[in-house]
């Protein structure tokens, strides 16, 4: 069975988009509730719940995380960069696990993966740090073999393999081989002793391809089941998705 974790970020994107200006993640009219969501997604069937506190707060906020990982049953993936104030953040609340991201004020989501490589002093105090604490770490990198031989080196336990490339070239002629690269990459990183994820811009569609992906541990999908949900309800959204990922 191939997990699935539920990016929740956009139903508090949806919140910020009315309630920004009101400073306050919840109570009163504050709609909608993304710890409400993530329970929902969980009845579904959702293994785990995955949010993305970032640097400039545009959707999930601290006090949602801390909520999160508070209910029971969650399962919680904290994503976040590779910042002083991230590492003390993760070491206080203690997720079941986290996601080392690159971030940028400009982008709208999370676009390429964590060069590890270039970031080496960066990703590895965090590593230490959440190794030491008992946290489970991933990376989020490109199917690159540099990238992936270096995660397994500075002994993260996890990787999430970035599916951004083959999913913006699934209708193209580069599909084959992006799809290719990420075989390359899930075969490498299971051969180093990595547990495989992967993640960005899987949908109802691509999954039946991506599902084939060797080693597959994870998905963590977010943007197309908050889309899926407008239709048919979170619920049905990630049972949907579940059997799609597990037929």
């Amino acid at each position: 069975m191939i997990l699935l974790g539920v990016n929740i970020d956009h139903a508090a994107t949806l919140r910020q988009a009315r309630y920004k200006p009101a400073g306050a993640a919840m109570g009163g009219n504050i709609e909608p509730d993304p710890v409400a969501l993530a329970a929902l997604c969980e009845k579904a069937g959702a293994d785990g719940i995955t949010v993305h506190l970032r640097e400039d707060r545009r959707h999930i906020h601290e006090l949602d995380v801390r909520r999160l990982a508070e209910s029971k049953g969650t399962r919680l993936n904290l994503e976040m960069a590779c910042t002083p104030a991230m590492i003390e953040f993760a070491l206080r609340l203690k997720p079941h696990s986290v996601c080392l991201v690159p971030e940028s004020r400009e982008e709208i989501t999370t676009e390429g993966g964590l060069d590890i490589v270039k970031n080496r002093e960066k990703v590895a105090r965090v590593t230490d740090a959440m190794n030491a604490a008992g946290i489970k770490t991933s990376l989020f990198i490109d199917p690159d073999a540099d990238q992936i031989e270096l995660s397994a080196k500075l002994k993260a336990p996890w990787i999430e393999l970035h599916t951004g490339a083959y999913a913006n070239a699934y209708h193209g002629a580069g599909r084959a081989a992006e799809f290719a690269r990420l075989v390359a990459g899930a075969k490498q990183a299971h051969a180093a002793g990595l547990v495989v994820n992967a993640g960005h811009g899987i949908n109802y569609v691509n999954i039946a391809e991506v599902r084939t992906i060797p080693h597959l541990h994870e998905l963590n999908i977010g943007h197309s089941i908050m889309s899926r949900a407008l239709f048919t309800g979170i619920e049905e959204a990630v049972r949907e998705m579940k059997r799609l990922m597990n037929p």
